[in-house]
């Protein structure tokens, strides 16, 4: 089981292409470029909107943007937006529990932090930190330096002709056309 759902990641995916994107991207646009359900992608942008992550903007030419420039958003920001502040590990107290104890645990068995809890407890404190000190802007700089230009062209490309179609109504014009 994993701490962090695909939320996350689909969430982390969009903003990497809002990072050098000025216009507003549409939800739309965003869900449709990686296979994903609009209602999904629709949920989730307004976790980060209310965040202080995302500014939206109504309309043919609305969307999303960036709140803030992706040097002042860490990817902690954002996985905290989309899962709220979740817990690595949840200690139970099992250490009191013992057989050998019937029911009345001595207090060197019970004492301070639980050993196995706090090695969880520093774990949680270092994945935090590393999410924390990595921003958005780092990771699009090491994501985008693995693809080749002509695959970022094309996609800067696909948005704008998107973000024009929307502009000509031929969104919809192609949606009432299109086959039931």
């Amino acid at each position: 089981m994993s701490l962090y759902g695909a939320s996350t990641e689909y969430v982390l995916h969009s903003l990497l292409w809002l990072v050098d994107h000025p216009e507003p991207v549409s939800s739309l646009d965003l869900a449709e470029l990686q296979g994903i359900p609009a209602a999904f992608m629709a949920k989730l942008l307004p976790k980060l909107e209310k965040a202080g992550l995302l500014r939206a903007s109504e309309g043919l030419r609305g969307g999303y943007q960036l709140a803030k420039s992706a040097e002042a958003i860490s990817v902690l920001d954002v996985v905290d937006a989309v899962e709220g502040e979740k817990r690595l590990f949840n200690c139970q107290e099992i250490r009191g529990r013992c057989a050998l104890f019937e029911d009345h645990p001595p207090s060197w068995a019970t004492q301070g932090v639980c050993g196995i809890h706090h090695v969880m407890l520093r774990a949680e404190q270092a994945m935090r930190q590393e999410l924390a000190q990595t921003s958005l802007a780092a990771l699009a700089k090491s994501v985008r330096g693995k693809a080749p230009p002509p695959f970022l062209d094309a996609a800067q490309s696909w948005f704008a002709e998107r973000a024009q179609t929307r502009r000509t109504s031929k969104v919809r014009q192609q949606r009432r056309s299109a086959p039931r």
